[in-house]
């Protein structure tokens, strides 16, 4: 079967997650730039990456790269492209978007005008047409160019992978799904110990730590523009991997995951949204303010995204907020924090200094993820 290069594009700063992802999925990693992890595999590797991986933005299959510093070039080079191995003779065909970044060219429209009039050239010549009713299955094309170097892309997934099909409705300020798997896959947490996020909105913390406890691939329940490019993926391919992905779920385990939210109506939602992700049996929601957050048991995790003056009505209420998070933190016995947060005086009124902190762009708000790292809990006889 033909091989491909797949991108995976990821959150800035969480590569090396998405990168161990694709690893554990058993394909080889190629290449590894900023938000972005190259990896080889076949037509089966499209359909598994995007059902599987929880932590991409999308799966893109690489068309070709090279190098442009003018218009010409750029209408050459992708000329020069094999476009009747993808795209059939009634094709839809164009450039959803184009970037650009330290590149001598710009302009994301004329990228875009002009690598369409190039495919249409190549495909006229191979087609013997000089028209393109552009009447069958899609095939969105994505155009990187990073220090005129360009990358040249057709986007299998279509609607970016975060939308898992489960959040209909979200709290004012969300974490996008992928962002919130990443960072639960950068701690230490399984599905064996205790998981709190007290300020859990619409639920994407407790949600998506309960898919990855039961095994639930995040893009079982959806649909991909790639399914109807029939002419070098069969169709098969797509029902046995949900078939694959079916078999390996397991909802019966016992976990402890519990979601707080100051806001009754936003707890209901999130109730909704665990319930429609096929999780709301393994996930305690409750409507709780974070000074009211204590538990029992030791060894737990609180993972979470409170509030930094994006969704509050003013930033004067921050000090008292985080000073009860670190109260509240302070009375968990041997717990661990982590917590994703813009707000610059965190630590400061947490009460503690962070082991570790990360930085991290969600979305264009550059946040940072501070580690509070608690004992580990003794090794079972």
């Amino acid at each position: 079967m033909k091989t491909f290069e797949l991108v995976a594009p990821c959150h800035f700063g969480l590569e090396a997650v998405t990168k161990r992802e694709i690893y554990d999925l058993g394909y080889e990693v190629t290449r590894v730039e900023d938000g972005r992890i190259t990896f080889c595999g076949d037509a089966e590797a499209i359909c598994r990456a995007n059902i599987f991986l929880r932590t991409t933005e999308r799966i893109l299959l690489q068309v070709g790269r090279f190098h442009a510093e003018t218009f010409d070039e750029l209408f050459e080079g992708i000329k020069a492209l094999p476009w009747e191995e993808y795209i059939p003779k009634d094709g839809k065909f164009w450039v959803t978007k184009a970037s650009s970044i330290k590149s001598k060219l710009f302009s994301p429209s004329d990228i875009q005008s002009i690598a369409k009039k190039a495919m249409v050239e190549r495909l006229k010549e191979h087609y013997h047409v000089n028209w393109f009713e552009e009447d069958g299955a899609p095939y969105p094309v994505r155009i990187f160019l990073m220090k005129d170097e360009v990358m040249v892309t057709l986007d299998t997934s279509g609607e970016s992978l975060h939308k898992r099909g489960y959040r209909l409705m979200t709290s004012k300020a969300p974490l996008t799904e992928t962002l919130a798997a990443a960072l639960i896959m950068l701690t230490p947490w399984s599905g064996s110990r205790i998981l709190v996020d007290p300020f859990c909105g619409s639920g994407t913390f407790p949600i998506e730590a309960a898919m990855i406890a039961a095994n639930i691939a995040p893009g079982m329940n959806r649909e991909f523009t790639a399914e109807k490019w029939t002419n070098f993926i069969e169709r098969q391919l797509w029902y046995d991997t949900v078939q694959e992905a079916q078999d390996m779920v397991n909802t019966d385990i016992s976990v402890d995951i519990q979601g707080y939210d100051i806001d009754g109506e936003v707890v209901k939602a999130a109730r909704e949204n665990a319930k429609r992700a096929g999780v709301d049996s393994m996930i305690h929601f409750q409507q709780r303010a974070v000074a009211d957050l204590h538990h029992p048991k030791k060894y737990g995790f609180i993972i979470t995204n409170p509030p930094y003056g994006e969704r509050l009505e003013d930033k004067k209420d921050l000090p008292e907020l985080y000073g009860q998070i670190g109260e509240a933190f302070r009375g968990l016995d041997s717990w661990s924090m982590y917590m994703i947060t813009s707000y610059e005086d965190a630590e400061r009124y947490v009460g503690r200094k962070a082991d570790k902190n990360r930085k991290i762009y969600n979305g264009m708000i550059k946040t940072y993820f501070y580690q509070f790292m608690g004992p580990k809990p003794p090794k079972k006889a």
